[in-house]
């Protein structure tokens, strides 16, 4: 070997061993771009409600869940939670603020975590005459909620409801007095409504709802306030088979997605879901509505009694919500919104006439 090849074969030894390292360099920067390119074509929407599985609920869900994932594209996932499994609708507002779900169907039980003035149109018993009036009032107030929602990180997709709330009793009973003797399901998540049922000498009871039955069956609670579909769906009319047809308060909630979740997604997968949104959400208030007689006549043919009051009675009602009006404004629904439905209401009223 010559002085020559003595000086060579280090510069081509260190030539190596660059060309190594940039290789290791690039092989590594591979390593970590392929992950991450992976990820970003895999887009999760994972929603939580407490409707029941297989109910037309849920089934409007995957609907829009399918057509979603098609227009998303890569590999876009979509989960629905049904029957309460990630908690009640309270845990469900949690668990979309830390990432766990993206989106939720829930009332207003939940959705005033979000958003405190959405109670205004659930939470003013014995206001609406018919879903006409609900439909107008919540109509008028959508583009204002649905900015306030926004601000808070979330996108409503679609407004829906699921029937007037009713009382389900072990006992029969027809007059506000008659429940007095009761302990009533109460909301853990709105403790608002528990002092003031307390203050006019009711008995709440504090419960999330897969508690519901279990309680009624113990003697826990005596008497339900539920939607006929929900009692028909949960069998809570077996254990309190006496309803009063008495229209309290319609429960309203909606579709939302959380914005983080919303900016990920692809234009077309936004305009499916917006789209898709609106179209299940009217079908699910059809449905609702038309639900409201089916399961009380389903109920009827298996026992349920249905206990409806007098004018007397009813006048006994319409008293105590005109009792309770004073209390919810600037509690359970703020003043501002507490105003502005009932202006709405009165001016939609005077139109017809009313």
């Amino acid at each position: 070997m010559t002085a020559s090849d003595n000086n060579t074969l280090p510069r081509t030894i260190a030539r190596m061993n660059i060309k190594r390292r940039r290789y290791s360099a690039l092989l590594g920067c591979l390593s970590l771009a392929l992950p991450l390119a992976t990820q970003a074509q895999t887009t999760q929407l994972r929603m939580g409600s407490l409707v029941p599985k297989n109910s037309p609920y849920h089934q409007q869900l995957l609907e829009l869940g399918e057509s979603w994932r098609a227009a998303q594209g890569g590999n876009a996932r979509f989960t629905v939670f049904t029957d309460g499994s990630q908690g009640g609708e309270a845990e469900l507002a949690r668990r979309m603020r830390i990432g766990q779900l993206q989106g939720a169907l829930m009332s207003v039980v939940g959705l005033r975590e979000i958003e405190p003035s959405i109670s205004a149109l659930q939470n003013l018993p014995l206001l609406f005459r018919n879903w006409e009036e609900v439909d107008h009032v919540r109509e008028k107030m959508r583009p204002a909620l649905e900015k306030r929602f926004l601000d808070r990180g979330f996108v409503v997709i679609g407004w829906g409801d699921a029937g007037w709330v009713r009382f389900f009793s072990k006992d029969p009973a027809f007059l506000p007095d008659d429940y007095k003797r009761m302990k009533f399901f109460a909301w853990g998540s709105e403790p608002e409504q528990q002092s003031i049922m307390k203050s006019l000498g009711y008995t709440p009871v504090p419960l999330e709802t897969a508690d519901i039955l279990p309680s009624l069956q113990t003697g826990m609670i005596n008497v339900v306030p539920s939607t006929p579909y929900f009692a028909l769906a949960s069998q809570i009319y077996t254990t309190a088979p006496n309803m009063l047809e008495l229209n309290w308060a319609p429960i309203v909630g909606a579709i939302l997605v959380t914005k983080k979740a919303w900016d990920e997604m692809s234009p077309a997968a936004q305009q499916v879901l917006r789209t898709g949104g609106e179209q299940a959400s009217i079908r699910m208030r059809n449905q609702a509505r038309q639900e409201v007689e089916d399961a009380v006549a389903a109920m009827k043919k298996r026992g349920l009694v249905v206990n409806r009051p007098t004018p007397e009675q009813m006048r006994a009602w319409n008293e105590l919500a005109e009792r309770l009006y004073p209390r919810i404004r600037g509690t359970m629904v703020p003043a501002d919104t507490f105003d502005e439905v009932f202006a709405h209401l009165k001016a939609y009223r005077a139109a017809r006439g009313q």
